[in-house]
């Protein structure tokens, strides 16, 4: 099946997502109810404070997050082989980065034969984007706009899922796929527990902006390798 997809039908994707309020007790009273609700469990089985539980889990829930980047890669043939090209959306104001990514995905995406892929995307990214998209009045585009259709007809994909082969215990982290794969990775000076306290308390968007690109090319890299093919040149890859 993967040799046969086309890259340059394929948008790669990774998002960067941190609390829409950086410590809990920035939160109102009735969204500090809420979130305790909700992590109850977490909190009552692992004997932490609920401030605590929502430094680690606010940013990667959409009713308490918020995105502040979406990076998106782009494969294309050219006379000196496979070219990879990022362009990102990155902004304080979570409506604006969302607008400017739909308008992407309706004018160039929507068609039955283009595809969206991420890592663990399908758990985390797709999903996410489609909450938040809902939660500030934006329509979803086709590709996110999945509700009614059947498996088949979800144009999505994820190199995790194509990693577990079934197995939907098994959690592969995209660092140790390109790792086992070999495939070449720059040392970031962040990861994606430092996310929020760089846009936060470093106010450095560009930062964040730097580091999903990188997950970007390291996931197409993965995809390139997964379907057997030669991975795309450095000096062929084209930052933003």
């Amino acid at each position: 099946m993967l040799k046969k997809i086309q890259l340059e039908k394929v948008l790669f994707l990774d998002i960067e997502t941190v609390p829409q309020e950086y410590n809990f007790d920035d939160l109102n009273e009735k969204s500090k109810e809420l979130f305790l609700h909700k992590e109850r469990f977490t909190i009552e089985n692992k004997g932490l404070e609920g401030a605590e539980v929502y430094q680690n889990k606010a940013g990667i829930l959409a009713e308490f997050g918020k995105i502040v980047c979406i990076s998106c890669g782009f494969v294309r043939e050219t006379r000196t082989g496979k070219e990879i090209r990022l362009k990102s959306f990155y902004h304080d104001d979570e409506e604006v980065l969302l607008r400017q990514f739909a308008k992407l995905l309706e004018e160039h995406y929507s068609s039955p034969y283009h595809l969206l892929c991420g890592h663990n995307a399908k758990e985390f990214d797709f999903p996410f984007i489609a909450r938040r998209m809902l939660v500030l009045g934006i329509p979803l585009p086709p590709p996110l706009d999945i509700a009614g259709k059947k498996p088949w007809e979800v144009n999505h994909l994820d190199t995790l899922e194509l990693w577990k082969f079934g197995d939907y215990k098994h959690f592969t982290s995209l660092a140790l796929l390109c790792h086992i794969f070999n495939i070449p990775t720059p040392k970031d000076d962040i990861s994606g527990a430092d996310v929020a306290r760089v846009y936060y308390e470093e106010n450095d968007l560009e930062r964040i902006k730097v580091y999903c690109e990188k997950d970007v090319v390291a996931l197409i890299q993965l995809f390139i390798k997964m379907k057997g093919d030669a991975l795309v040149e450095e000096g062929n890859i084209v930052f933003s």
